[in-house]
């Protein structure tokens, strides 16, 4: 039995790395007017954005005579010499201007939401051509902004979290495998008891742990032989552990690298790309459980499909990686970080109603002591499924969850 690990941005959130949305739209508007003091021109327009100086020829001569240092505030307000609108102008795209009001009244913003909204209208309001292929155009300048920005993130040996990692790497539980699954977690313990010695010594060299040791498994085959009542108990850790980890990472950071072992049947699969190879970035959305997607499959326009993600995994062959490994046997989902929105909503219901798929544990964010994420991150797992009888069984309620924030890192 195997075990795959969803990372989304939580995690790298966790390990405290500014990659949200909104620290990556802050960032960017930051850059953003810093390049207004060399503007030659009367208008800066980066395909987001525009801005407008009225009253002077050039803003670059804005500030010369002005002296004007531009003020940064976070959150909604952005910068204060866009408030005087005689001197000032600022016009938004169609895409931009949805994220910023959305950071403006909600304080956070989900950019492939809200692109995938907008198409929506297109297509509803018969819209023209050129405007679908500027809202692309407008999407892929995002992308490579949030590339630029992502890159300029260091991740450091010393940001790894014992406490997940212990987590990653943990024995299986016999209450989080579902009653449909208990099978499998029978065979994977039978299985491991048939494993010779040198079976043993390569199984749980990946692991480099002194609590774990092929003794145990001995004693307990000897005790199994004399008392056929010690098969009830809870086997040894050795017995319940994966026999493959695979780290599917949703960010395009590598902070999940510093979880895998090189040199060992544990692996990181970047199912949307790498931020060393840009061409490789999968940006856009996936829900063709959508009642809308089959109206953008019928509209025979492949503008409307140019960023739709089960149609770009195929430039790749990381999607095939994770098919491969969760044909192979069956497999425990961990949930660190992602939040199980809608815009992985194909993949995930490929995952989660896989016939090998026997738990989904998800590991929660905690607001503080009162208050925490559990219910809302279950809704949107909920919503990844069309068989909510089998939601019910697979998914680990929260008596055998725990806050990811809580793992201590020593």
């Amino acid at each position: 039995m195997n075990r795959l690990v969803l990372i989304g941005n939580g995690f790298d959130l966790a390990h405290g790395l500014k990659t949200s949305y909104k620290d990556f739209i802050c960032w960017y508007w930051k850059e953003r007017v810093l390049r207004l003091y060399d503007c030659r021109e009367k208008t800066s327009d980066d395909g987001l954005c525009k801005f407008s100086i009225l009253t002077y020829e050039t803003w670059h001569y804005f500030f010369f005579y002005n002296h004007i240092k531009l003020k940064f505030v976070e959150d909604t307000k952005f910068i204060d010499v866009t408030n005087d609108k005689e001197t000032f102008g600022i016009e938004y795209y169609p895409l931009f201007e949805r994220i910023h009001k959305s950071i403006e009244t909600k304080g956070w913003v989900d950019i492939e939401n809200d692109y995938y909204d907008l198409l929506k209208e297109y297509l509803k309001n018969n819209a023209p051509e050129e405007k679908i292929v500027a809202l692309n155009l407008e999407l892929q300048l995002l992308q490579e902004k949030l590339v630029e920005y992502l890159k300029s993130i260091k991740v450091s040996d010393e940001l790894l979290n014992t406490g997940i990692c212990q987590k990653i790497y943990a024995p299986f539980k016999t209450t989080d495998i579902s009653i449909s699954g208990q099978h499998a977690l029978k065979g994977h313990i039978e299985a491991g008891l048939e494993l010779s010695n040198e079976d043993w010594d390569w199984k749980l060299r990946p692991y480099e742990s002194n609590c774990y040791s092929k003794g145990y498994i001995n004693e307990y085959k000897k005790k199994l032989n004399n008392n056929p009542y010690v098969g009830k108990e809870e086997p040894p850790h050795e017995l319940m552990l994966p026999n493959k980890i695979m780290l599917l990472n949703f960010n395009y950071t590598h902070t999940a690298d510093l979880y895998c072992k090189k040199g060992t049947i544990f692996t990181v699969n970047q199912i949307h790309g790498d931020l060393n190879r840009p061409s490789s970035v999968i940006f856009g959305y996936g829900d063709e459980l959508d009642e809308n997607y089959k109206a953008l499959l019928n509209r025979n326009n492949n503008k409307y499909l140019c960023n739709i993600k089960s149609i770009k995994y195929l430039e790749a062959d990381n999607y095939r990686k994770m098919l491969s490994f969760i044909e192979s046997e069956p497999y425990q989902i961990l949930i660190m970080g992602h939040s199980c929105g809608n815009s992985d909503r194909t993949l995930l219901n490929t995952l989660f109603e896989h016939k090998n798929c026997v738990s989904i544990k998800p590991y929660y964010y905690k607001y503080d002591k009162d208050k925490d994420n559990y219910i809302d991150l279950i809704q949107n797992i909920s919503r990844n499924f069309t068989d909510m009888k089998l939601m019910r069984d697979r998914v680990v309620n929260k008596t055998y969850c725990e806050p990811l924030t809580n793992m201590n890192n020593n």
